[in-house]
């Protein structure tokens, strides 16, 4: 097959020298949309680079100076997408979007598109969005946070976004977004189809039928085509045209002034109703999905002729010359001048240097923080009395950690007017265990959210609220209900800073109920006991609690990373210890512990990211966390009745592990028992056996043995017994251990 990107080229100008350009769907004048003869030539221009960008990063890349071709061949119309919008309103856009990026980078002062997107073509370090780390459309300037190669992964974040533009005002909240903001989110047809987005649009319009203001315009650009997957004729009008909450808007993406004008619509209609909109766009795939894409395997060849022959920039041509605007001799002086000017650029872009070591690479993964800790609320004696009324016989009573998670909740809610709390049940019923009971009462429904169940919506909409200067705490009911939104925390809220170089970031606390041990309440989903999807995201923070008086300090310290460092935290909470009174025997209430209230709180306390040590043993080091680290403790006594001297370690922070404070444990004793209720294989005890491999510089003989839960999934009932670390196996571990010679 021949050349397509110079067939495309030569094909445009032959059709307008020989004015065979394909008829215009409709016959609209530029004044009865509301553009002018300027301004259409402008749309023009935007969408001629976007092509000539697509055309030359397939160059570069055949010289290998570009890394990633996947362009907006036949999307161009965007352009007058962008038009329609105001440049504050947040876009979260696919790959095929990069006229809707120029185009709005021309509503900026000071914006240099062509050079910009060169840089991120060339993958080169002054790139002013990623810094060389990925092709991205983006823009702090143009608020286009930053994607790659999306599947729908970005709209349960957008429909976020737009919930908080009315939570906002209805809080008096100064966010970052104007208050009377659309948000704008555009994906393929293909994408429409995954469940990411089902649950997205799913979300909004459930909103939107309960009358709950969601300003958002969903911008399904339909080629007709996923790859080489064809989408069935006439389906995605069919899936979106009628759905209860949800207004359905269709129009021909090749023409200019036809997209302008349903996207007006749909734009007016989003801002004035606060209701989202379906915005259905026809258009075209040209030059395959990308440049290493052999379309003519699964596409015949007439079938990509006819594509090429309804090339968007003919019809904008054809619009031109019957409006008599532009000559046919002016459109491809155009065309051709720009496609000049692009290749010029480049040749400037091509020199800018490349990142160069892993240090630079990785600057960007946690937000540099270079302003100051921002001021908290301080509440009176008397403000505090009242919102702590129900328990005032209680406070200066030992509770247990469910109860003293709650009350940490209740005292950070009132010290920050921007955390907003959302998940399923935890509003009135107060959450399954009622961690979150009575913050409904105290704060009201705007702060503390019931949502649909859906988790790709809670976490995704967390991430919108953050983009709008909240504090999010989501909450997930079951560890193992994270799976069904895993890569809203993967691909999502922890790319955000590596891919933007710090300029947008998604602080949050994402609590979690989770591992194992229950009683009376198992089996498979309630009772996971792998946080293992956590523990290879890069920059994400992991907090895992044993006891309430640690919970205290973590859970302040997480919303302190999350509100001045703008860091990812998940809150690991042990479901079999919330309402665990007693350690050793029934009433001993040793594991009940004090609520320390702000005023209380040692501030040097809050920020630490360290282990915590239970006895100075130097014969045997225990280390553990959750569960194990209670189990652990049951059995130090039962070992030091037996003569054998141990500390017990509880790493409380599970990423980043506290290297420090471990090895310097480690050193103290002469043997190590690591305990881990997670499974052997991909259990952080893996990651402890190398770390104490590999760093500890002891140079005295040491026995090092692990004991982790069996690799299986946890049954129902007692039998779940016969899968996990117990305190009987941990001492007789221990004791073994102990007795082996050196």
């Amino acid at each position: 097959m021949s050349d397509r990107n110079q067939r495309l080229k030569e094909n445009f100008v032959r059709a307008v020298e020989q004015f065979d350009l394909p008829p215009l769907s409709c016959q609209l004048t530029p004044e009865e949309v509301g553009l002018s003869a300027t301004q259409l030539v402008d749309l023009f221009e935007t969408q001629v680079i976007s092509r000539h960008l697509d055309l030359h990063s397939r160059e570069m890349q055949k010289n290998g100076q570009s890394f990633y071709t996947i362009g907006s061949s036949g999307h161009e119309g965007n352009a007058a997408i962008a038009k329609a919008f105001r440049p504050t309103d947040m876009a979260f856009l696919h790959y095929r979007s990069g006229a809707f990026t120029i185009q709005r980078g021309k509503q900026v002062d000071g914006q240099t598109s062509i050079y910009d997107m060169l840089l991120s073509f060339a993958a080169a370090k002054d790139d002013p969005i990623s810094g060389g780390r990925h092709k991205v459309l983006g823009s702090k300037a143009l608020s286009i946070p930053p994607q790659t190669s999306t599947i729908a992964s970005h709209l349960p974040k957008a429909m976020g976004a737009a919930f908080s533009v009315g939570l906002a005002q209805r809080l008096k909240h100064q966010g970052e977004m104007p208050n009377d903001s659309v948000i704008v989110c555009s994906f393929g047809d293909a994408s429409s189809n995954h469940s990411t987005a089902q649950g997205a649009i799913n979300s909004a319009a459930w909103a939107a039928y309960q009358s709950i203001p969601m300003p958002i315009v969903f911008v399904c650009e339909d080629n007709g085509i996923g790859i080489s997957t064809s989408t069935p004729s006439g389906w995605v009008a069919a899936n979106y045209r009628d759905r209860a909450g949800l207004i359905y808007i269709c129009c021909d993406g090749l023409n200019l002034l036809d997209t302008y004008r349903a996207t007006k619509r749909a734009a007016k209609i989003a801002r004035e109703k606060q209701v989202p909109v379906f915005l259905h766009v026809k258009l075209i795939r040209l030059l395959g999905h990308a440049g290493s894409d052999a379309e003519f395997v699964y596409r015949k060849e007439a079938q990509i002729n006819a594509n090429e022959q309804n090339d968007p920039l003919l019809h904008s041509a054809r619009l031109l010359i019957e409006q008599q605007i532009l000559s046919p001799q002016q459109v491809i002086h155009i065309y051709q001048s720009i496609a000049e000017q692009i290749i010029h650029v480049a040749q400037q872009v091509v020199t800018r240097p490349r990142l160069t070591s892993a240090e630079e690479v990785m600057a960007s993964i946690a937000p540099e923080v270079t302003t100051a800790p921002t001021a908290i609320n301080t509440i009176s004696d008397k403000e505090r009395m009242a919102l702590f009324a129900h328990e005032k016989h209680n406070l200066t009573k030992k509770q247990h950690l469910a109860k003293l998670i709650n009350w940490t909740l209740m005292d950070l809610m009132a010290e920050h007017s921007e955390i907003v709390m959302l998940g399923e049940d935890i509003a009135r019923k107060g959450g399954v265990y009622n961690v979150t009971t009575k913050l409904v009462d105290r704060f009201g429904q705007n702060r503390v959210l019931n949502t649909l169940l859906d988790e790709q919506s809670i976490l995704g909409g967390a991430i919108g609220l953050a983009h709008n200067g909240f504090l999010p705490i989501p909450e997930i009911q079951f560890l193992a209900y994270v799976h069904n939104a895993e890569d809203q925390i993967r691909g999502e809220a922890a790319t955000l800073s590596f891919f933007s170089q710090g300029q947008y970031t998604n602080p949050m606390v994402i609590r979690i109920a989770g591992l194992a041990y229950q009683k009376g309440f198992g089996g498979h989903f309630h009772n996971d006991n792998s946080f293992a999807v956590f523990r290879d995201i890069p920059g994400l923070i992991i907090a895992c609690p044993s006891n309430g008086a640690d919970a205290q300090q973590m859970l302040r310290t997480s919303v302190k990373l999350a509100h001045e460092q703008k860091r990812v935290v998940v809150f690991l909470e042990p479901i079999a210890l919330y309402m665990t009174k007693d350690l050793h025997q029934e009433g001993d209430g040793l594991w009940t512990f004090d609520y320390q209230p702000p005023a209380q709180v040692a501030k040097e306390s809050v920020g630490e990211l360290s282990v915590n040590v239970a006895g100075d043993g130097q014969q045997l080091c225990i280390l553990t966390y959750g569960n194990g680290y209670y189990l652990s403790r049951q059995a130090q006594k039962i070992l030091c009745d037996k003569g054998i001297d141990c500390r017990v370690v509880d790493l409380r922070w599970l990423a980043p592990l506290d290297e420090k404070g471990i090895i310097e444990q480690v050193n103290r004793c002469e043997k190590v028992l690591i305990v881990d209720e997670c499974r052997q294989t991909g259990s952080i005890s893996e990651a402890i056996m190398a770390l104490l491999t590999e760093q500890c510089t002891d140079k005295q003989a040491r026995d090092v043995q692990r004991l982790c839960a069996h690799d299986s999934f946890i049954p129902l009932g007692s039998a779940a017994y016969q899968v996990l670390p117990s305190k009987d196996d941990i001492v007789e571990m221990a004791i073994a251990l102990c007795n082996t010679n050196n």
